[in-house]
């Protein structure tokens, strides 16, 4: 049954003809009458009394009440979706790697509240995976993730890319590979590593990169946070492969040591993904053009006592295509 039939018994019963309840919804009179007897063909009664002034039968009095609600509720969701294409919703649900969110998110976070105070920011912290997974499950509206294509390329998606920064390895400051500048790839395979668990798309990126030059991945431990990498490699055991975002406070501390590899650099693109109709929608859309406006790679100094020919990751304003 079409909306439109109930609309037109609805006019009918309200204006008592059909005359005037053609010329309210801008038809002809012939075009209503076919709607109502369209309607009593589907439930099996005539609804009206042919009379002046047009009156409802018996079972149109009791079809009248559900009808009207049923107008009524989808004239409700006609405003309810109408406000939210407008950017009138109430919350920003969004979900993105720790990193990013812990250094590089805020500033984006404070300026969107400033411009939308009557939207709720709700943030995450997930990693590529899953969070794409949240987003496509209608969980989440954006998603700040490491690109992965075979997740993020779709018709229903929209990514804009964010930046590009490199994989760097951390480890004790006492550990044998602080003897390198730039650390060979042979030499820091041939050592147990603390990696990100299965499903997180570092740990994939970390050994396809290591099996295209026929080496091992030595995973040791599993973790999935950057505390967690932090104090495992502080005991002085094992080394992390870790992208430069994350190492912000590593820095700092004298109990460890960041060096690049050497070639073949291994580099992570970092994408914001939201879908297609959301795109749309005016908040989400600011949203992400103060992300592309705002998000830079974090500026890090090295700990005092660094070799100051070590190469250390450098601030860059970060473009968006």
């Amino acid at each position: 049954m079409r909306l439109e039939l109930l609309q037109a018994f609805l006019n009918v019963v309200e204006t008592g003809s059909f005359l005037a309840a053609a010329r309210l919804r801008g038809l002809t009179q012939s075009a209503i009458s076919r709607q109502i007897q369209a309607l009593e063909e589907a439930v099996g009664a005539p609804l009206l009394h042919r009379k002046n002034p047009v009156a409802p039968t018996v079972a149109g009095e009791r079809l009248l009440p559900h009808a009207r609600r049923i107008c009524q509720e989808w004239q409700r969701a006609q405003e309810s979706l109408r406000e939210w294409l407008q950017g009138q919703q109430t919350e920003l649900c969004i979900a993105g790697i720790h990193s990013l969110i812990a250094h590089q998110l805020p500033p984006v976070l404070q300026q969107f509240c400033q411009e939308h105070p009557e939207v709720q920011l709700r943030v995450t912290a997930l990693g590529s995976d899953r969070a794409l997974k949240v987003l496509r499950d209608g969980l989440v509206d954006v998603a700040l993730v490491m690109d992965n294509p075979l997740m993020t390329r779709g018709a229903e998606l929209v990514v804009e890319p964010l930046y590009s920064e490199p994989i760097q390895v951390l480890m004790p400051s006492t550990h044998p590979l602080s003897r390198y500048e730039q650390i060979p790839w042979k030499a820091l395979a041939e050592y147990p590593q603390a990696v990100f668990k299965d499903g997180y798309a570092m740990r994939s990126l970390v050994g396809s990169h290591l099996a295209r030059q026929g080496l091992p991945l030595k995973a040791a431990l599993e973790l999935n946070t950057l505390d967690a990498f932090r104090g495992v490699v502080r005991q002085g055991q094992l080394i992390a492969l870790l992208p430069e975002s994350a190492l912000v406070d590593c820095y700092a501390d004298p109990e460890l040591q960041v060096r690049p590899t050497e070639p073949p650099l291994l580099r992570r693109q970092v994408v914001m993904v939201t879908t297609s109709d959301r795109y749309q929608i005016p908040p989400i859309r600011r949203f992400l053009q103060l992300a592309a406006q705002l998000i830079r790679q974090p500026e890090v100094e090295p700990a005092s006592g660094t070799d100051p020919h070590i190469p250390q990751p450098s601030a860059r304003l970060l473009s968006v295509s």
